[in-house]
């Protein structure tokens, strides 16, 4: 049996929002400034559909709508269920606020985290179909746009999804693919920049000789702080015992393994050095050939913004060195 939330009973798609744009440099900063700005008016879920949301946007009508989006999926702003009303949250604020540690987003760190929120599920934001899928269940390294289509339609027909039109799913596969594609020069087979979209940076999807790679393995650029507050967010989303196992943790949908596209010796490096990372909280163990990891209580607020703020400061420290 499959499992995972797009499996559940009360999951339903989300295969548009973005207006076919991928999420730009710039945009979650202008979302998040609008509404911190605003967000004492009652009335400012109606901003993005002002007269003049192109001029304070600075960009088309549809691209307005765009940003809102990915501001909501990226967890940068939130919706108040009730009345609509938007604030910042508190992710916003740690990114982007008056003391904001990365507002132009050139701290990798950072957008490893909004590749979290994007891919993962959390109550506080939509659940994007497409993105959760593709890192999540399917399988292939190699791929071209069609077979992600394909796959799409068939859990669409499995999960009995109604008015599921085929040409949404392809706009929403082609931006995905351009949000996080990097291309490699035939020429000298580096890595070319693609300047559309920050995801671009991480490296996830390649494209090699008209097909796209998932590209599974090391990720030496995604920080343990951040690794160590998905895990005990998928950890939260699954139960809460007191034990999970190195099996879902690596394979699991929704879990770090999975949406950060690792292999399984980087998720063990990783987890052994839980333990001094979380102050004992959370620990590696092997005992009688299990693999697992125990934890006390979920990591806390102040735990997090720890872990957060380790993570920005040894960026800053690779940083220096290099100069």
């Amino acid at each position: 049996m499959v499992r995972g939330p797009l499996y559940q009973a009360e999951s339903k798609p989300l295969f548009s929002g973005h207006e076919t744009f991928p999420l730009r440099y710039g945009w979650l900063k202008k979302v998040y400034d609008t509404i911190s700005k605003n967000s004492n008016d009652p009335d400012n879920k109606h901003i993005f559909l002002k007269d003049d949301a192109i001029a304070r946007f600075g960009v088309g009508k549809n691209m307005v709508a765009s940003m809102r989006h990915w501001a909501m999926c990226c967890g940068v702003i939130t919706e108040d269920e009730p009345t609509g009303h938007l604030i910042p949250t508190a992710f916003g604020d740690f990114l982007f606020g008056p003391r904001g540690n990365d507002p132009y987003l050139e701290n990798l760190a950072s957008i490893w985290h909004l590749h979290w929120y994007l891919c993962s599920c959390d109550n506080s934001r939509p659940l994007k179909t497409t993105w959760f899928w593709v890192f999540n269940h399917f399988n292939e390294v190699n791929f071209k746009r069609d077979d992600l289509v394909e796959g799409l339609m068939k859990l669409a027909k499995a999960r009995n999804w109604q008015r599921v039109s085929r040409t949404t799913v392809q706009r929403d596969v082609e931006c995905l693919v351009r949000m996080y594609e990097t291309r490699t020069s035939n020429n000298i087979g580096t890595v070319e920049d693609n300047l559309e979209s920050p995801m671009a940076e991480l490296g996830l999807i390649r494209g090699i000789k008209g097909y796209f790679h998932l590209v599974r393995g090391p990720k030496p650029t995604l920080p343990n702080g951040i690794f160590t507050m998905a895990l005990d967010s998928f950890w939260n989303h699954i139960g809460t015992s007191h034990s999970i196992s190195f099996e879902m943790i690596a394979h699991e949908p929704g879990s770090p393994g999975r949406i950060f596209l690792l292999d399984e010796s980087d998720i063990i490096d990783r987890l052994l050095v839980l333990e001094n990372l979380t102050q004992g909280t959370l620990r590696w163990s092997e005992t009688a050939g299990l693999k697992q990891v125990l934890r006390d209580h979920p990591l806390g607020e102040k735990d997090r913004q720890t872990l957060l703020v380790n993570d920005y400061r040894e960026s800053h420290h690779r940083k220096e060195a290099f100069r």
